[in-house]
């Protein structure tokens, strides 16, 4: 539930003040539970009276399913896919009308989804959340029953597309299956599983033989139980119409956006669709702003680098650059570094490529360069604006390097990426695109490079003596480690057998300094200036992911794969 929209409906029923309504508003936010929960734990309201207030806002009737038992033919009339997926449960049903009670009874993309699924005019009801919960758990099962159920449905159902050729293809019957029930509820299932994994991505791939999916958790892909490969181009095509793509066209890579209320979260998805030899293959990015803390507290940087960082992001102008490959963390935390900065008394401007999280206060602007809306003319165009602190998503090109310097030396304070592979190699490649050296020692403030390891599984952490030839990767032997003990995860049902549960990011800061400006200005080699840089003090990655190991944070292997 959306706890600012409940806030709201109390308030103006005068149930609680405005002092009360930050308070509750603040601990829905830092503890992420329910609103009704905190409302009803704070003794404010009872169950029933949460469900009486929502009722009377909505202009429906509230009802009380404490002795409820559904019939069984009431109960086949919502899938259960459907029903955990949109927490519902049908009340009662009368001809094509069909009453029903919602777990968020402010849903109203589930009211709509139920209307256009089982082509019936829906009532709500709203009654207290648990009765709900409890109902759909005792009458339709666990979520493995309900992927059983829609893959039973989908063999039953008569879905006769196959791969053609183009021109064979008929994109009003390939919208006709998109659309089929069968197939709305199998597509509804595997994003609302992938967002409940906390997956980064999740892939759509034909094969000439096989249709696979998989999900990227924690930066590894695991595989879903494949379904029939004569489903691949069906699937696909219902996630080319949820992101509002052209269905007819195939020989071209597309990119759109799926914007979802999954349970209680606002999930958007981005979409990639890419031509293959054997149909499209189409990869979505989930991005769970409930997911992501954007704050720099919780990145758990080492405390003498987050502190840098907080000098850095109060200074009037200068450039700060993060580096990384792909995947590595580098945008949420320039997120974090903007979310601290964000106040009523400064002027915030973004340039995303695209614009991955929306942050209240910020002005963000999506690249295109189809239309000419390149990082370069955006820049251009943002210092007409009047900004104190400017991000640039991505500097590609001399010309964005160039304008971003320039925005630096006229008093303005400004974030980028950069994809290198270590902080001072951030220096090589400005060069290298053939910025002047004694204009990056003028602007640059720091260089904070970042990798994503995947965190030990607390529930199966268990210890172990590594053997002399994996301490040797490291750079270590038995005389060094002494009694230090080092951890790995055995695999349990938490982790999904993995041995790990999250991820946790390593950091090498470059502080530049005097020393760090001349040797810049002098043209010095990557390797000469990193030396230096070590010997000002700079800790590496690979000695922050010694620590992290020492520490049981993450395990030998994926230091070793990531420095």
């Amino acid at each position: 539930m959306n706890p600012h929209q409940v806030i709201d409906i109390f308030r103006r029923a005068g149930t609680i003040d405005e002092f009360t309504a930050d308070e509750l508003l603040n601990e829905a936010t830092n503890s992420g539970r329910q609103i009704d929960e905190i409302l009803i734990d704070q003794g404010i309201v009872t169950p029933e009276v949460f469900a009486q207030t929502l009722a009377a806002e909505l202009g429906v009737d509230a009802v009380d399913l404490s002795s409820f038992e559904p019939l069984p033919a009431l109960v086949h009339l919502v899938p259960a896919g459907m029903a955990r997926l949109h927490e519902v449960i049908p009340v009662t049903a009368s001809g094509n009308v069909l009453t029903v009670a919602l777990g968020n009874p402010l849903d109203t993309q589930a009211l709509e989804d139920l209307r256009f699924t089982l082509n019936r005019e829906i009532i709500q009801v709203v009654a207290p959340r648990h009765q709900v919960e409890s109902l759909i758990a005792a009458n339709y099962g666990s979520e493995d029953t309900s992927m059983e159920d829609v893959l039973q449905q989908l063999s039953e159902a008569d879905i006769s597309l196959v791969e053609s050729n183009e021109q064979d293809f008929n994109a009003a019957a390939a919208a006709a299956e998109a659309n089929a029930t069968p197939i709305i509820r199998y597509v509804d299932l595997i994003l609302d599983r992938a967002v409940q994994a906390q997956a980064s991505d999740i892939h759509f791939e034909p094969f000439e033989k096989e249709f696979k999916i998989r999900y990227r958790v924690d930066g590894a892909l695991y595989e879903m139980e494949p379904p029939p490969r004569h489903l691949a181009l069906p699937v696909i095509s219902r996630i080319k119409v949820l992101a509002n793509l052209n269905i007819a066209e195939r020989r071209i890579p597309q990119d759109g956006r799926i914007q979802r209320q999954i349970g209680n979260k606002t999930v958007d998805l981005r979409v990639s669709t890419l031509p293959t030899q054997f149909g499209e293959s189409v990869v979505l990015r989930v991005l769970d702003r409930s997911a992501v803390k954007l704050d720099l507290e919780t990145l758990q940087m080492p405390e003498e680098i987050y502190n840098y960082i907080l000098g850095v992001i109060e200074k009037p102008n200068g450039i700060f650059i993060v580096t990384g490959p792909t995947g590595s963390g580098k945008t949420t935390t320039l997120y974090a570094c903007l979310n601290k900065i964000n106040t009523v008394d400064s002027k915030l401007l973004t340039a995303e490529d695209p614009v991955e999280y929306e942050i209240d206060g910020i002005m963000q602007v999506p690249i295109n360069d189809a239309i000419g809306m390149t990082f370069a003319r955006v820049l251009r165009a943002f210092l007409r604006q009047d900004p104190d602190r400017i991000m640039i998503g991505e500097t590609r090109d001399i010309e964005t390097a160039q304008i971003a310097i320039q925005a630096s030396l006229t008093g303005h304070l400004v974030f980028t990426t950069l994809h290198t592979n270590d902080s001072t190699g951030a220096v090589s490649r400005l060069i290298d695109m053939g910025v002047e050296p004694f204009m990056i020692s003028a602007s640059l403030e720091g260089v904070l490079a970042q990798r994503l390891v995947r965190r030990i599984c607390p529930k199966c952490k268990t210890s172990y003596e590594p053997d002399e030839a994996i301490l040797s990767q490291l750079g270590l032997s038995p005389h060094d480690i002494g009694d230090k003990t080092f951890y790995f995860g055995r695999g349990c049902d938490a982790c999904n057998n993995t041995g790990y549960k999250g991820r946790k990011g390593l950091y090498e800061l470059l502080k530049v300094s005097d020393p760090i400006r001349t040797m810049i200005n002098e043209r010095a080699p990557n390797v000469v200036l990193r030396q230096k840089a070590m010997e000002l003090g700079m800790s590496t990655l690979r000695a922050d992911g010694l620590r992290c190991i020492f520490e049981g944070i993450t395990t030998i292997e994926e230091v070793i794969k990531y420095t």
